[in-house]
């Protein structure tokens, strides 16, 4: 049995890859780390930007990676083991994570800052071009 999908419509060409971030979007469900998404005013020259912060408490800035990788922004944090620690109680957990966020077209990182274990990621998003291309008919006889 075949599976029939929102983007399985004849007027939608082109839009197989769409489909495919959205099914690996759905599948990234773990909540940790935590995170906000801003949206920050225009002001003084500076355009309407996006920041996600992410609670990265215990992490150092070595021990954490922010890339971007084709159209996605990445965030691995991988905490360096401290040796053989005798803990009576340990509630504070210490694992890597990913944190994946899928950009539109045009996106740009702006930056990354770390402050009081808080990671946050600056984004842009220039004024797309509006584009008008007038395609020729030719006339066949």
């Amino acid at each position: 049995m075949s599976r029939i999908t929102p983007f399985a419509s004849p007027l939608l060409l082109g839009f197989d890859a769409m489909e495919k971030t959205l099914e690996r979007i759905s599948k990234a469900s773990d909540g940790y780390p935590p995170y906000n998404i801003e949206r920050i005013a225009a002001d003084s020259g500076v355009p309407e930007r996006l920041r996600i912060t992410l609670a990265v408490a215990g992490f150092s800035e070595e021990e954490l990676d922010v890339s971007t990788e084709e159209n996605q922004l990445v965030i691995r944090g991988r905490q360096a083991e401290q040796g053989e620690r005798d803990y009576l109680y340990r509630g504070i957990a210490s694992r890597q994570f990913q944190r994946t966020f899928v950009l539109a077209d045009g996106m740009q990182v702006l930056g990354a800052g770390l402050k009081n274990g808080l990671l946050s990621v600056d984004l842009i998003r220039p004024e797309p071009a509006r584009m008008v291309k007038k395609i020729n008919i030719s006339v066949s006889q």
